[in-house]
Parts: C-alpha cells; structure tokens; sequence
C-alpha cells in the first residue's frame, strides 16, 4: 500500500478568516500560518525507578501569521491598546481544502487570539522582496470544526 501523491494537501488551497469584534475578516493577505498546542508536563518522581516520569499538567496554544504588509488592522488594534491599555482577542478558522485530494476538508478553529507583538512601520529599500510581516500570537482554546477522510492509500 502507497500513500497517493494526488492525496497531499497543497497549502496554497487554504483560506483563513479572523474574526474581530464580531467582524470577519477573511485573510487572504496571509502567506502562512503555523499553530502549535505544547503540553506542560511535570516530573513525577517514583521510588524505585532510575527514569523520572512525566505527566501532563495544562497546556498552552501559541503561532505566527504571517501576513503581506498590507493591511493596518493588526496595528490598529495594537495602538488601541497602548493608549487605552484594553486588550483585544480575536479567533482564527483555517480551512485547508484541496479539490485534487480524496482527504476532504479540515477546519481548525483558534479561540482567543492575543497578539505578542506587532510591526508597527516598515521599509526595506535593498530588498525585491515584498514586505511581509510576522504575527506572533497564543490562544486560550481550539475546536476541530471538520475533520479529513481517512485515505486508504493504492
């Protein structure tokens, strides 16, 4: 049994949405999105055992966006909190979607977003490059909204 080529997801198929302050924004501004859930363990130690077991104990939710430098909402809603010092949370849905794939659709929904920072000016006159920034941010929740097929392979 083989893995089917045509089955690989292509990451240029997804789309992403922020909701923010009961507004969705669809990002089709991002070049890329990475979010990660990392378990906090604790050692357990046990008499008798030359290892120390771990074990779970919470968890916490952190990514980057990565976004063409073209949209001021992000720094909008910074600036807001350093002069008002109300911070602001937003929740992220990605969809990865491929029509060539058999594994169908997966929707990751990111709950309480908080920004760690912000580019708040850029300009880089020796680069051919488009300006792009990075979004560093944690979540406080997830929900696996839809789920891919299982593949069978060939």
């Amino acid at each position: 049994m083989f893995f089917r080529e045509g089955d690989a997801i292509s990451g240029k198929q997804a789309r992403a949405y922020a909701t923010i302050n009961g507004r969705v924004e669809e990002l089709f501004y991002a070049r890329s999105l990475e979010a990660t859930i990392e378990k906090n363990k604790v050692d357990v130690p046990v008499l008798g055992k030359t290892n120390t077991p771990q074990r779970s104990a919470g968890w916490k939710g952190s990514g980057t966006l990565t976004i063409y430098y073209v949209t001021s909402i992000f720094r909008q809603l910074m600036v807001e909190y350093v002069k008002t010092g109300r911070d602001f949370w937003f929740d992220l849905q990605i969809v990865n979607e491929d029509p060539q794939s058999s594994t169908g659709k997966q929707t990751v929904l990111l709950r309480g977003c908080n920004l760690d920072s912000v580019t708040i000016a850029k300009f880089d006159a020796t680069s051919d490059d488009m300006l792009e920034e990075e979004l560093p941010f944690t979540f406080s929740d997830a929900d696996l909204l839809d789920q891919f097929n299982t593949i069978t392979g060939a």
